[in-house]
């Protein structure tokens, strides 16, 4: 450190901006804890965290570290929140569907009657990419101001090549229009569209003959994604999904055991998935898998 005009100069640079007077959750605490530095301070310059530590620690006065010190009156900074799974592009609403559950009636009932992920389909195929990217960038937004930096997000509500490109597309316009770091998931294999209905083989040729390798050839998708569930698809049907989008240089990703025990937390185990969401009736023996892997 030393003094140049006044300045107070770090590692021959003066930071750009340091935030005082509050506190910070370090994620890195021990005994159980989450980590925290009471009356804490950060600094930055550019895009890079260079200091972190206690406010007393400064080797100067703020004002003479920094060209811009932030004061947050008593505010935590924390790591920014990654949410890691959303369906964050869609149009229409369920909340007919909501109400209906909460009178009792089961997410299985309302989907095996064609609604559920049926009701978004069809609001979401009738939808324009500028109508979903709209919609999305308002939900976005939201995300971020409650300090989500990085998000997952899937399609699925399409079923039809065109609608699941375009859903895709949008996640790629989200992420080059926000400084969020957007994520995108093909989710072909969400549900069975009405058009196939008695025709599973057919639509799971389409999603792995036509959908993986146009969203792969396009650049539209990190990772893939199956439901594996009664109402949606088989761990037979999932592996296949999840392995042609691996050998397509995707990640894998699995809805399992939300509704049932699919075996769906062993499968994702097995086929090295980056995730496996939901688990509400995953068994032990899935868990423990889960662990190992």
């Amino acid at each position: 450190m030393e003094e140049t005009g006044g300045e107070v100069m770090i590692s021959g640079h003066r930071w750009e901006h340091l935030w005082i007077g509050g506190h910070l959750a370090t994620m890195a605490g021990r005994d159980g804890g989450y980590g925290e530095i009471r009356n804490g301070a950060v600094a930055a310059r550019g895009d890079r965290i260079v200091w972190i530590g206690l406010e007393s620690e400064l080797p100067a006065a703020p004002e003479r570290c920094a060209r811009t010190v932030h004061r947050i009156e008593g505010r935590w900074i924390s790591p920014g929140l990654v949410d890691c799974h959303t369906h964050l592009i869609f149009a229409g609403d369920r909340s007919g569907e909501y109400e209906a559950r909460l009178e009792g009636v089961s997410y299985e009932d309302i989907a095996r009657a064609g609604g559920g992920i049926r009701t978004t389909m069809r609001a979401t195929r009738e939808a324009s990419e500028e109508e979903l990217l709209g919609a999305a960038q308002e939900r976005l937004s939201r995300l971020a101001a409650e300090g989500v930096t990085t998000v997952e997000v899937k399609s699925g509500y399409g079923l039809d090549l065109p609608t699941e490109l375009r859903m895709l597309r949008v996640g790629r316009r989200l992420d080059d229009r926000s400084d969020v770091d957007v994520q995108t998931t093909f989710l072909g294999a969400h549900a069975l569209p009405p058009e196939f209905d008695g025709r599973r083989e057919a639509y799971l040729a389409l999603v792995l003959e036509e959908m993986i390798p146009r969203a792969v050839d396009e650049g539209l998708a990190d990772a893939v994604d199956a439901f594996c569930d009664e109402i949606a698809f088989t761990p037979e049907e999932c592996e296949a999904v999840l392995s042609s989008g691996r050998e397509a240089g995707l990640r894998g990703r699995l809805h399992a055991d939300q509704l049932s025990d699919q075996g769906g937390a062993g499968l994702a185990a097995r086929l090295g998935a980056s995730s496996a969401d939901h688990l509400e009736y995953a068994s032990r023996r899935g868990v423990e898998a889960m662990a190992e892997a």
